[in-house]
């Protein structure tokens, strides 16, 4: 369906539909990575998929939002299907579904095809949805111009990373396939200084601030394991956040935005 017309005249699919069950696939990561295609739930979600050209293949809403968003839905210029509330809730992933899902194709590209910027963010292994779509929230939030999810880490079309990233997924470009040893040669290659996160770092975030300019890779390691050795070994330098209370230690995607704004401050985009 192209024209939102007369919403209530539209019979609407239901979780039994064709295309509903098509689309419900994509919640499996074999399923997605077949068709390069993912589902991406949100009215800002689907607007910020919408600036990326090629990407948006459908949308599913229900009469509800599409009468809410009646000017994006039918400004897209893709299939607008209507279905009833259960139908697109079995689209999504989250407690309180939004009515609006969108089926979008994949935005990830070569690593080495989307080197550029200041600064990029690699993520070795990282396995938290929340955490890696935070990360990629924060680079977006912080100037950052690439994010890498490299080695094992979690598929960025999952339904929480892509949820996490509040648009974000769109706005920067996205890197994977690369093991995380090759991200870093490939970067250093291209005249990048590896800067790993390391709570044991010689580097400390604030006092060596000076270190933090000039075209920088930040490097974070894994939830519970942090980098293996042979990786921060492979870095220009391992840097440490301050711990000022008593806590161990802080959360990964906390400490990547505290790194990241960090960096930002040393080359002059913030508090100027």
């Amino acid at each position: 369906m192209n024209s939102l017309g007369h919403l209530s005249a539209v019979p609407l699919l239901t979780k039994t539909s064709g295309r509903i069950k098509e689309a419900r696939k994509l919640g499996r990561r074999s399923d997605r990575s077949e068709r390069r295609l993912f589902l991406a739930e949100g009215w800002k979600t689907v607007a910020e998929a919408a600036h990326v050209p090629g990407c948006l293949v459908e949308v599913f809403a229900t009469t509800e939002a599409a009468e809410a968003h009646r000017d994006l839905l039918g400004g897209l210029g893709v299939p607008v299907h209507l279905a009833d509330v259960d139908a697109v809730a079995s689209l999504s992933g989250a407690q309180t579904p939004q009515g609006i899902v969108a089926v979008c194709r994949y935005v990830d590209r070569p690593l080495v095809d989307v080197l550029a910027g200041e600064v990029v963010v690699i993520c070795a292994d990282v396995r938290d949805p929340g955490n890696a779509g935070t990360i990629i929230r924060t680079a977006d939030a912080a100037g950052a111009g690439l994010v890498v999810l490299a080695g094992t880490s979690v598929d960025p079309y999952n339904d929480k990373t892509v949820r996490a990233t509040v648009g974000s997924l769109f706005h920067l470009p996205i890197a994977t396939g690369v093991e995380a040893l090759d991200a870093v040669a490939t970067v250093q290659a291209a005249g990048y200084r590896v800067l790993a996160a390391d709570g044991a770092g010689e580097l400390d975030l604030f006092a060596d601030a000076d270190r933090l300019t000039g075209k920088i890779a930040w490097l974070f390691g894994n939830e519970a394991r942090g980098l293996p050795a042979e990786l921060a070994a492979a870095a220009d330098g391992r840097v440490s956040i301050p711990i000022y209370g008593r806590a161990e230690s802080l959360n990964l995607a906390t400490a990547a935005a505290v790194c990241l704004y960090a960096s930002a401050q040393a080359r002059g985009t913030v508090g100027t």
